[in-house]
């Protein structure tokens, strides 16, 4: 969070619910979740999962000129953001996936998950659309899933122009070496900001990570992940 914090320049507090106590008052059952709270402390608009950015900073705008007139002058804000942070594409038809298997969906493997026990699993050999699996020897838990011993993979069949996922290394610090791949190959062009042309990168620290990003135009694709190195948490697959 702090790495997270100091990159982004972002200078306002920021709560962290790690008992999921705010989570809970809210009776909140999505992520992302938005809720803008006026002056007053009254719910004035909440929006679930992704999108609706433009209606989300007209509010946050509108709210804010209550406060005085010092607000902005309504006109909304351009990103030129290239890496993980820019706005999504036009054409995503994947959604938030999360690894753990208390929200887990779309589970593709032919193995049944064991739930807080390692378990050798093998991946979808063919994966519908937004299908995914586990391959080598993993420990699924209710928010995430760890890696036992090397080499280990996900894959994650998808339409999208990003595939983000939720990473963190092993409990050491050690960082985790990985290679990703796109319909068998290396994704050359298509890499994310994390991955290089031949798929090659390092997870060194728990954040999202940015793993491809489709240059041409988008079409249902198989991603896969493989570790090279034990130890690395997977959490989520995000896509933009």
């Amino acid at each position: 969070m702090k790495n997270a914090v100091s990159d982004l320049k972002v200078a306002y507090p920021i709560p962290i619910d790690s008992n999921h106590s705010i989570w809970s008052a809210f009776h909140n059952e999505y992520w992302p979740a938005d809720y803008f709270i006026d002056r007053q402390g009254r719910v004035r608009y909440h929006h679930f999962g992704e999108g609706e950015y433009e209606k989300s900073e007209r509010l946050i705008q509108e709210l804010l000129g209550e406060i005085g007139p010092a607000g902005p002058n309504g006109g909304l804000v351009r990103i030129t953001v290239t890496g993980a942070e820019a706005p999504p594409s036009q054409d995503v038809r994947s959604p938030e996936t999360y690894v753990g298997y208390a929200r887990a969906e779309n589970f593709a493997s032919p193995e049944r998950v064991a739930r807080g026990s390692r378990k050798t699993y093998s991946p979808p050999a063919k994966p519908a659309l937004n299908q995914w699996g586990l391959g080598g020897s993993w420990n699924a838990t209710a928010e995430s899933g760890t890696l036992e011993s090397a080499p280990g993979k996900i894959v994650f069949r998808f339409h999208s122009r990003d595939l983000h996922m939720v990473l963190g290394p092993a409990k050491n610090g050690t960082p985790i070496r990985f290679k990703v791949m796109l319909n068998g190959a290396a994704p050359g062009d298509n890499h994310g900001s994390d991955s290089g042309p031949d798929g090659a990168g390092e997870v060194r620290e728990p954040r999202m990570y940015q793993l491809i990003r489709q240059k041409g135009s988008i079409h249902d694709v198989t991603f896969e992940i493989e570790f090279l190195d034990p130890g690395v948490e997977a959490f989520s697959f995000t896509f933009g």
